[in-house]
């Protein structure tokens, strides 16, 4: 009789333990989605820390090249997350996966539009202006408000307009 009480015992501990481990909201969250390895947001922005990065056709290095970045603090859009590799999108469309450790958590921006930005001494279009800045000129964030971003473009620090820029969302508020 003792045997048949351990025996049970032993069976009512492994299905508390299974029930412990599948009724878990965060084991349960990572089985969710399998493309998620931080609590970060996704997507997000962030830029290259290295002067040369492979971009691969998958997550790891047994996928094949698809093309090589040599522009340091180019911003990018990380969209997937897959162990110690990230999908990103660069400011042309083009995805591909990359490692987490050639990308860093500083904000850039790339110039877009056809014409040259102008960067303000104030958030406003009628203030002094300290430089024009030529599309695709990469710029580093330093704060932003609802439409105007604080900048700093290769010594020359002022005010651009946010629309004017690939590297921020239309929403979002960075602060200094």
């Amino acid at each position: 009789m003792p045997l048949l009480i351990v025996r049970i015992s032993m069976r009512y501990l492994v299905i508390v333990a299974l029930l412990f481990t599948f009724a878990s909201p965060s084991l349960a969250q990572e089985n969710a989605n399998p493309f998620r390895s931080t609590a970060y947001p996704l997507p997000r922005f962030v830029s290259l820390s290295s002067d040369e990065a492979y971009v691969r056709a998958g997550p790891g290095k047994k996928y094949p090249i698809q093309w090589v970045f040599k522009r340091a603090y180019l911003p990018l859009e990380i969209v997937l997350e897959f162990e110690h590799w990230r999908k990103i999108k660069d400011h042309e469309g083009q995805t591909g996966w990359i490692h987490k450790s050639l990308l860093s958590g500083r904000r850039t921006a790339i110039i877009q539009g056809d014409n040259k930005q102008a960067l303000y001494k104030k958030p406003e279009t009628d203030s002094r202006l300290a430089a024009y800045l030529e599309p695709g000129v990469i710029v580093r964030i330093r704060e932003c408000h609802a439409q105007w971003c604080y900048i700093d473009a290769a010594g020359y620090k002022g005010w651009t307009e946010k629309e004017y820029l690939w590297g921020v969302y239309p929403d979002e508020i960075i602060e200094k």
